[in-house]
């Protein structure tokens, strides 16, 4: 990435000149605008504070414990090959510890604020007039998490919570830090498959995966690789369309995963409107959206966990790295078991082409 020079304002007018030119020439977003640049998303919001931009204080849960006062709003989640869109209003927000909970019939967050370092409030121009947004990025620069005002939304508290939150250093300079790379997985010749198989075997909540993960040292796709068959099966790599049109088409409830390092966001609810343009397979409804590159999924898996309410299936999907890109369950509450439409959907998807020839 390229270090912008701030301490020449002359330079970094030209540079933020260039920025908005090349942004609008290529009718670009602000995330690909910013790596054409070849800097960190955060850096070219950050170019802007002084101007149309306001840094916010690193309160992340004090901040998003604000966003109930915008009312109705649209909140999105992203990774490298998926973006959820949701339209809602916020309105339990919690914390314990390192995770952040914002619980509601539409809004449904689950907030990693240990990796955020930065928050900034930006007013941007747009064919549609003035557009809003509260953005939080990590301390790499990329972004974890937007909030977008509606024209419904509250302005006025949007207006008031950046300068109630304004941070006393209004600088332009991120201290950014490079990425931890990840830990080398084990080999599968040192795992402790038989004791895998035995926890797994008696889960009571999904929720016990992920430290089921850590207590044998297993990366997510090596233990759905290393699981017994009849927990997983490998799908064809190009099921989501299919998934998505057949829950459209069968008015099956669905639950719609999709997060990084910072957050996961959550639908819940049916989908309607599919299309596929080019690489994009989208959910286009009127307060749900979802946009994911099918080209970059490198793996799917149906995977069955026992709990206390009988098994619960998924279908989770990996982008070459095996880093997850969404994950879908039928809609569910915890103490009821999952609809038997959404267990024989995704039963019938296609295994994966070695599977079949098998």
């Amino acid at each position: 990435m390229t270090q912008i020079d701030f301490s020449d304002t002359q330079a970094c007018a030209q540079w933020r000149d260039s920025y908005l030119a090349h942004k609008a020439a290529q009718k670009l977003r602000q995330r690909d605008a910013a790596a054409a640049m070849q800097v960190s998303e955060a850096q070219a919001v950050a170019a802007f504070v002084g101007l149309n931009v306001v840094r916010l204080k690193p309160d992340f849960m004090g901040l998003i414990a604000q966003m109930p006062r915008l009312g109705a709003v649209m909140t999105l989640t992203r990774n490298e090959a998926a973006v959820h869109e949701k339209d809602g209003v916020f309105e339990t927000v919690s914390a314990e510890g390192h995770v952040g909970l914002v619980l509601g019939a539409d809004i449904d967050l689950r907030v990693f604020h240990r990796s955020w370092a930065f928050a900034f409030a930006v007013r941007e121009t747009s064919p549609n007039g003035e557009m809003k947004s509260f953005q939080f990025y990590d301390a790499q620069g990329e972004a974890v998490f937007k909030v977008f005002l509606r024209a419904h939304s509250d302005h006025a508290a949007f207006d008031a919570i950046a300068t109630e939150w304004a941070d006393g250093e209004q600088s332009a300079v991120l201290a950014l830090k490079p990425a931890q790379p990840a830990p080398l997985p084990r080999a599968d010749k040192d795992i402790d498959v038989a004791g895998f198989h035995a926890a797994w075997d008696v889960m009571k909540d999904t929720h016990e995966f992920f430290p089921l993960l850590r207590k044998f040292g297993l990366t997510r796709t090596q233990a759905l690789r290393l699981a017994e068959p009849r927990y997983v099966t490998r799908l064809a790599d190009d099921v989501t369309e299919a998934l998505l049109v057949e829950a459209a088409r069968a008015q099956i409830p669905i639950m719609v995963f999709v997060g990084n390092a910072g957050m996961i966001q959550i639908h819940t609810g049916e989908v309607t409107n599919i299309r596929t343009m080019g690489n994009w397979v989208n959910v286009l409804d009127e307060r749900f959206n979802l946009h994911l590159r099918a080209d970059l999924v490198a793996s799917a898996w149906l995977v069955r966990k026992p709990t206390v309410d009988g098994i619960v299936t998924s279908v989770e999907l990996f982008d070459a790295q095996g880093e997850n890109i969404a994950m879908l369950f039928g809609a569910r509450k915890p103490g009821a078991p999952e609809l038997a439409s959404w267990r024989d959907l995704a039963g019938a998807l296609p295994p994966h082409a070695a599977l079949a020839i098998a």
